[in-house]
């Protein structure tokens, strides 16, 4: 339907949440977030990211994020600039030795298979898959050195519990995608080696970083595969051995975007001056239970993801029944400034997908959900 057909449906003031932002990425970013950054106009913005201003915000995001994840003695927190897409690349050189496992359960978590399968160096992969709405198991395989797993599939509202494969081989490494589930899951650092994600979803912040969590063994792995008298080579923008040294600086191999660092540090100092994981995955659980909930009991909706434990809790998939046109109602949404809740492109159903980060209030998420009621009483 073209925009000159949208109905003239207008949302009363009462209905709406104080805040329409509901995209899966980037995330809503908080207004307390915008003001401090604007503060920073005469501090560390437009100064090098080699002097001490930008070195020292650089290490409150590597010590706030050891301190979120409880992370044990020894593992390291490490930047650089890209978002997860480069990671990818990155593991395919420096982490992955010559023969991975991914789980494929929808558009994300295939990507790093695809990097591990272009990459002429690594064996075919072992690609686990199941259907959109699900997620498989790793399953421990003598020869495979690195599991690659996703935390929380951001295309279909997926989640997964963090675990270390059973029957893997003695120093197999695990990976985790964390984009969009890191500061809204709960995770128990000891079942990885790297999780990696960048700012723009759970850290309210602007993409172009990444940031990766590693264990001793993951160290190890990339200095054995990118460190001196490897004989793998390995672009220098690639290369972890690099980012680890420069991120022990408190610095970036490149220049980084230091507004996505100002807004990244000051999401995750309110996180940890509120309590820290067990706050922020509390906000998103409670907005996963509003949401799943008014799915479960209105007539024309229900959650995509059939198993409950498997139901995001940072990004929800709702189905609409057939009656009513998912795609018109996020239309008279952004109307009314409730904005970004058009389901995944390419998963083609019939749905909303609703984000909800720390950065997402629950109450909104529940406003939310009494003016889609609103919107298709008035279409009906």
């Amino acid at each position: 339907m073209p925009d000159t057909e949208l109905p003239d449906i207008i949302i009363p003031t009462g209905l709406l949440p104080a805040d329409g932002r509901f995209g899966s990425g980037p995330s809503k970013v908080r207004a307390e977030a915008v003001a401090s950054l604007s503060l920073a106009a005469q501090g560390p913005l437009g100064t090098s990211h080699r002097q001490k201003p930008v070195r020292s915000l650089v290490g409150r995001l590597r010590a706030g994020l050891a301190e979120l994840f409880g992370l044990p003695e020894g593992y390291e927190v490490v930047l650089g600039n890209g978002g997860t897409t480069a990671f990818w690349d990155i593991a395919t050189f420096c982490l992955v030795d010559r023969h991975s496992q991914h789980l494929s359960f929808g558009e994300f978590s295939s990507k790093f298979a695809a990097a591990a399968k272009a990459a002429p160096w690594l064996d075919d992969p072992d690609v686990v898959t199941s259907p959109a709405g699900t997620h498989p198991t790793a399953i421990g395989r003598s020869g495979v050195d690195l599991y690659a797993l996703t935390h929380n599939e951001t295309s279909t509202g997926v989640m997964m519990e963090i675990r270390r494969p059973d029957g893997a081989d003695p120093g197999a490494l695990v990976a985790v995608d964390a984009t969009s589930a890191a500061a809204g899951l709960r995770v128990d650092a000891r079942e990885f080696d790297a999780y990696y994600f960048a700012l723009q979803k759970g850290f309210a912040s602007d993409g172009g970083l990444w940031i990766a969590l590693l264990s001793p063994a993951a160290v190890a792995r990339v200095g054995q595969l990118a460190g001196p008298g490897s004989t793998r080579f390995v672009p220098a923008f690639l290369d972890l051995a690099v980012a680890l040294e420069n991120s022990r600086l408190d610095q970036t191999y490149n220049t980084p975007a230091i507004a996505t660092l100002l807004l990244a540090v000051d999401q995750l100092e309110w996180v940890l001056g509120n309590g820290g994981l067990e706050f922020s995955a509390s906000r998103c659980d409670r907005s996963a239970e509003i949401l799943y909930g008014w799915a479960e009991s209105t007539a024309y909706t229900a959650p995509f993801v059939a198993k409950p434990d498997q139901r995001s809790h940072v990004v929800g998939t709702i189905d609409f029944g057939t009656s009513v046109d998912a795609a018109l109602v996020a239309r008279v949404l952004r109307a009314n400034g409730i904005v970004d809740t058009e389901p995944y492109r390419k998963l083609g159903r019939n749905q909303l997908r609703v984000a909800m980060f720390p950065a997402i209030e629950p109450d909104d998420v529940a406003a939310l959900t009494a003016c889609i009621d609103h919107v298709v009483g008035a279409l009906s």
